[in-house]
């Protein structure tokens, strides 16, 4: 299972082991029971603090729990293999059943610790799923910390049965003792949200509590971050407050047109990210949602944001790098059956589509990428593209062209979604020259048309916007409001490119600057008078 250059590095990890953990495996006679067989005992082989033990007794097979020797109340079960995008969500859980401390904000962790109830959580991944990561990690880490939690991390290509009778269609899906809890990524912070009373209070208690900041940034993507990297290293007090730190990076598999680095991941370039902003004096504000913007009332006044938990932050100057989220069909259907074969990201749910019949919407680079890639894993592609001819780049045109399970249908109108039992079993194309209907069975749509920007918490704001309603700004960034700024995919300039939203947000971080040390605070001017 792990060859020679892996279990050098799981070795080298597994240094870091404090106290002896134990590997309990329940199997059966399958190839994957085998193949878990070997993994367990390969990495036991590796640490002497490492023991692993085949008599488990659990009805699914395989699984295996990790569990800390000296306290077998606190455990996490994988159930299938946890490679892929999951090894590293193994080796975390190794290292934190073994002692090793989790890079966890101290506040979570005694949060964690200090919850009352039981949780018994059920989480669905597929090997391939790139948001199905920090919830894996989330729910172990909560696991281990807390004996009245449990998780199980279900690899649903093994348990492809269970997947279908519980119609798990999008993943990463989450069950709470029983129940849906969840369908998408999460991050601890918002598990907690959701399962601890009173949290979001406290949030925004410690939020409102903060000093104004010289330059508020909102929205934690490639210009977000960028923006407050210019600004902080300018000495500027920076604080970064983000639904989602990282933005649409998270749905963004292989990027190869980032000039100096031929091929990175969009998970990994946020991490990146994210650790750059950690170099500096940056005050980054995670899972926090501007819901209202105030702007000053006078010149050098300061600028209220107000956030979805209650909370305010105020700041002299604002960016305003909220970016984009994928735009919605809006045809009969589509709302009713999301995550019950209406998706979204072809990387994640894909696997759960294997030999299935599905569609495509959109003909650009997104959509023509998303359908060669589920060409690999499921029975037929239909690619259903709006203008008479694709978008895409031609390079990916002729890679389409190539696959014999894929048929595209351009000129053609999706105006249905139909399904039956919660699930979707079909689309309604209508051809845009003749008029003419077709319903075409299949499993399974995923929308890839385009963009909407995040910015309706805008609109009763005074601030410009666009008719689509992108921020409106010139050529330095700068909006119709003095001292906020606007940057990256929720502006109206054009090319929704990560590399055009770093340059946007570098432009936007110097403008602000600029505008910083030529415009005194409101009280200076007030006490000059």
């Amino acid at each position: 299972m792990l060859d020679a250059a892996m279990k050098q590095q799981l070795s080298t990890y597994l240094a870091n082991l404090r106290e002896p953990i134990e590997l309990v495996a329940s199997l059966g006679d399958d190839d994957k029971s085998r193949q878990t067989r070997e993994l367990l005992t390969q990495i036991a082989e590796l640490h002497e603090h490492v023991g692993a033990s085949f008599d488990g007794t659990d009805d699914r097979k395989p699984s295996f729990i990790i569990r800390r020797a000296s306290d077998a109340e606190k455990w996490v079960r994988f159930a299938g293999l946890p490679m892929g995008h999951e090894f590293t969500s193994l080796v975390l859980a190794l290292l934190w059943a073994g002692g090793h401390p989790p890079k966890v904000d101290a506040d979570l962790l005694e949060q964690v610790r200090g919850l009352e109830g039981d949780f018994a959580f059920e989480m669905y991944f597929s090997l391939s799923c790139h948001n199905c990561p920090d919830v894996v990690q989330a729910l172990t880490l909560m696991a281990l910390e807390n004996p009245r939690i449990t998780a199980t991390l279900i690899e649903g290509g093994t348990y492809q049965e269970e997947i279908e009778a519980r119609d798990v269609m999008a993943v990463p899906a989450t069950f709470l003792n029983g129940e849906p809890f969840y369908n998408g990524k999460m991050e601890l912070a918002e598990i907690l949200a959701k399962i601890d009373t009173g949290a979001d209070a406290k949030a925004a208690e410690k939020l409102s509590a903060k000093d104004p900041f010289e330059v508020l940034v909102i929205g934690g993507g490639p210009a977000g971050a960028t923006s407050a990297i210019y600004t902080a290293r300018k000495g500027f007090s920076t604080g970064i407050a983000a639904e989602r730190f990282g933005g649409q990076l998270h749905d963004t598999l292989g990027i190869e047109n980032l000039p100096g680095t031929p091929y990175t991941e969009g998970p990994r370039l946020a991490g990146d990210l994210e650790r750059h902003v950690g170099e500096y004096e940056i005050d980054l504000m995670n899972l926090a949602r501007a819901v209202e913007l105030v702007p000053a009332r006078e010149k050098g006044g300061l600028h209220e944001v107000k956030l979805a938990n209650g909370a305010s932050l105020k700041s002299r100057s604002l960016i305003l790098a909220t970016g984009a989220r994928w735009r919605n069909l809006g045809v009969p259907g589509e709302a009713e059956y999301r995550n019950k074969g209406v998706a979204y990201c072809p990387h994640c749910d894909g696997p759960l589509f294997k030999g299935k019949r599905i569609a495509v919407i959109g003909g650009g680079n997104s959509g023509v990428e998303a359908a060669i890639d589920l060409a690999k894993i499921v029975g037929h592609v239909t690619l259903v593209e709006f203008d008479t001819q694709l978008r895409a780049d031609a390079v990916l045109q002729t890679k389409l062209k190539s696959m014999a399970n894929v048929e595209i249908v351009t000129n053609g109108q999706t105006t249905e979604i139909t399904g039956e039992g919660g699930k979707v079993n079909g689309m309604i194309v209508k051809d845009r020259a003749s008029g003419e209907e077709r319903r075409i069975e299949l499993e399974g749509v995923f929308v890839q048309i385009g963009l909407v920007p995040n910015t309706e918490w805008l609109q009763s704001s005074g601030l410009e916007l666009s008719r689509h309603g992108e921020i409106v700004t010139d050529t330095e960034g700068r909006t119709n409001l003095p001292g906020i700024f606007g940057a990256g995919d929720s502006t109206a300039t054009p090319y929704k490119q990560i590399v055009v939203a770093m340059g946007e947000g570098s432009r936007a971080g110097l403008s602000a600057f600029d505008y910083l040390i030529r415009t005194e605070p409101a009280e200076a001017i007030a006490q000059a008078a």
